[in-house]
């Protein structure tokens, strides 16, 4: 018997049968089946396990551990399972825990915070609060889940009044290497509560995460299809919106240039909010005054846009993604916009392929308000910057390489345009990155350097940088 089906049996003894699921369990395959892509779901670990508080999680942590013939079993750590590549949050072989049944909601007396369990998913989190007229700077997308958003940045549609989401964190609850549950937080283990805003999964698991909660309405909410002929019009506007000084904290924006093969077309599309019940407030005015293909705008809450955001990106498909950070400036948008458009006949012939180039405005509003209490190691900036993300989903197996080559031709264009007109940043959002990115490395080696630290304090015998392969890992050196 190998030794991870020895330590499925030895957590089954130890948790209890239903909490354990094996391959020859249908609650097993619906486990897999609900990871975001293909590619996660493909994965096919050992066993499950689905802890329903956080002393399971703890006895799960310790039992895995104990060596089988001189080795420790890998695990993978689970709340959403929405990050894309093959092993983020599962393991070949190996053990999963799945933190999904982790959800509980509970709002504090006085309605200041709420404790989410992290395996909650923002939608479940905004139907509560929608109807007591609250809301936290959570995701945007219906599905995703708290944890794995909290511990690596997480942008919000309210992120220019509030932050990263993880800014918003007032206290993570956190089973460490030896078992034990602690609480770390302003006062409670300060160092860990600022190095697990960004570093992902490198100190332990997460069991519940405690946000601040505020007063807010409905928003507005309007999408906008226009022609690639007035590419120069949208980043003209893009760049006006995305000010440095004079950016509308009540403003979010996300244009992407896009590929789809089932309509065999090009497109700028873009997503305005407004969280304000506003309609067609003044910021976007001249954006929405361009001529358009298509658009249609709503008064709508939190709840429903994170679903028809959902809707969008369907669980199923196979998932790339690659990210960057670029400096806000017409020269580099249009670079970059070129080397997106030179890209797509490269792909274009693969059946049901949607590839984009998605541009999120970062201004110093929104990443300079707490940058000196994250990991993230954007203390030092004072332009308004951009996350780009490079994104596609398509059907089958036969076409990952010629999409992982493209995508990767892609991200080294960008790169070297924008390296070239001194737009390059080197910021790497962790939530959008591709497997073979270094997220905590671009951090740079102050920040690197306390999270080491940390790592060295809470978890000395490295049990979640070496029995967890899954996330991305801060550098040794």
């Amino acid at each position: 018997m190998p030794d991870q089906s020895v330590q499925c049996v030895a957590l089954r003894a130890l948790l209890g049968q239903q909490k354990v699921l094996l391959p020859d369990n249908t609650a097993y395959t619906t486990s897999l089946s609900s990871y975001f892509s293909q590619q996660e779901a493909a994965v096919q670990p050992a066993c499950i396990v689905l802890p329903q508080t956080s002393l399971d999680v703890s006895e799960a942590v310790i039992s895995l551990q104990k060596p089988e013939n001189g080795q420790r079993c890998p695990f993978a750590i689970r709340s959403g399972g929405h990050t894309a590549w093959a092993g983020a949050a599962n393991i070949a072989d190996g053990v999963v825990i799945d933190l999904r049944n982790l959800n509980t909601i509970e709002l504090s007396p006085d309605q200041s915070t709420v404790s989410v369990g992290v395996g909650a998913s923002w939608d479940m989190v905004y139907a509560l609060l929608d109807p007591l007229g609250l809301s936290v700077n959570g995701g945007r997308a219906a599905g995703v889940g708290v944890g794995g958003l909290c511990l690596g940045g997480g942008i919000s549609y309210f992120s220019p009044r509030y932050g990263w989401t993880c800014d918003t964190v007032t206290n993570y609850q956190i089973v460490l290497a030896d078992g034990s549950l602690v609480n770390a937080n302003a006062q409670s283990n300060p160092d860990l509560f600022r190095a697990l805003k960004g570093g992902n999964n490198n100190f332990g698991i997460v069991t519940q995460i405690e946000l601040i909660t505020f007063a807010q309405g409905d928003i507005w909410a309007a999408t906008m299809y226009n022609d690639l002929s007035i590419v120069d019009d949208i980043i003209a506007e893009f760049v006006k919106i995305n000010s440095p000084t004079a950016y509308d904290e009540y403003a979010s924006l996300i244009t992407s240039f896009g590929y789809s093969q089932a309509r065999n077309m090009m497109v700028i599309s873009s997503n305005l909010e407004y969280t304000k019940p506003v309609e067609n407030p003044p910021v976007f005015e001249d954006y929405l005054a361009l001529p358009s293909m298509m658009s249609t705008s709503q008064i709508t809450n939190m709840t429903n846009l994170a679903f028809a955001t959902q809707a969008l990106q369907p669980n199923g498909a196979r998932s790339l993604s690659l990210v960057t950070t670029l400096l806000s400036t017409a020269p580099v948008i249009k670079a970059a916009y070129e080397a997106w458009k030179s890209s797509v006949p490269s792909i274009k012939n693969i059946p049901n392929i949607v590839f984009a180039l998605a541009l999120e405005p970062l201004p110093p509003i929104f990443y300079s308000r707490h940058a000196s209490s994250n990991s993230m190691g954007l203390d030092d900036r004072a332009d308004s910057l951009i996350v780009a993300l490079i994104s596609a989903t398509w059907i089958t197996p036969d076409d990952d390489a010629l999409v992982g080559t493209t995508a990767h031709s892609l991200l080294n264009s960008i790169n070297a345009a924008a390296r070239q007109l001194g737009g390059l940043d080197p910021y790497v959002y962790l939530n959008y990155a591709g497997q073979n990115q270094d997220p905590i490395e671009s951090y740079g080696h102050k920040s690197v350097r306390q999270l080491q630290k940390v790592r060295e304090r809470v978890d000395p015998t490295l049990v979640f940088t070496q029995q967890v392969p899954g996330g991305y890992k801060i550098p040794s050196s």
